[in-house]
């Protein structure tokens, strides 16, 4: 699986992936209100603004997933629907995991729904560990929105 830096040309696709994936795993378990301001272009404004974290896994010629790291942070991770289950979510969490260990980050940690339990399985699997509820910030076109998330760790040392 080729892990790779995200192209501009790419931001479109990206945020199709991250909007169709968001949508599939969080509308039905988030406030409505978040879920209004989770629209395509709010996507692409966000992945415009962090292309140069993010980290993009290749399936048949196209992006097929992206990830994004902040600092110690495993920030964003989405796949398309037709690549979910193919091992680019694996393919790309190693890839964060790896590149924040390369920045001598000791532990990593993860904001992760309330709720969305195949995410909280998938990084459990990966020896990612939940430590408890935090209050995420999280920024919206409207201003912060705070959210009530679990929050997962893991020892990169």
């Amino acid at each position: 699986m080729n892990v790779r830096a995200a192209k501009e040309s790419e931001i479109d696709r990206l945020a199709e992936i991250w909007y169709d994936a968001w949508q599939d795993a969080h509308a039905e378990i988030l406030p409505a209100e978040l879920a209004r301001l989770r629209t395509l272009d709010s996507f692409r404004q966000r992945l415009n603004a962090a292309l140069s974290t993010v980290r993009v896994a290749d399936g048949l010629g196209q992006p097929a997933g992206f990830c994004i790291t902040k600092g110690d942070e495993l920030y964003q991770l989405f796949v398309s629907a037709s690549a979910r289950g193919s091992g680019v979510a694996v393919a790309l969490i190693e890839d964060a995991e790896s590149r924040m260990r390369a920045e001598g980050i000791e532990r990593a940690w993860l904001a992760c729904a309330i709720g969305n339990e195949p995410a909280a399985r998938f990084y459990e699997k990966r020896g990612w560990y939940r430590v408890g509820e935090m209050v995420n910030r999280l920024d919206t076109t409207e201003g912060e929105f705070l959210l009530d998330v679990w929050r997962y760790e893991k020892d990169l040392g």
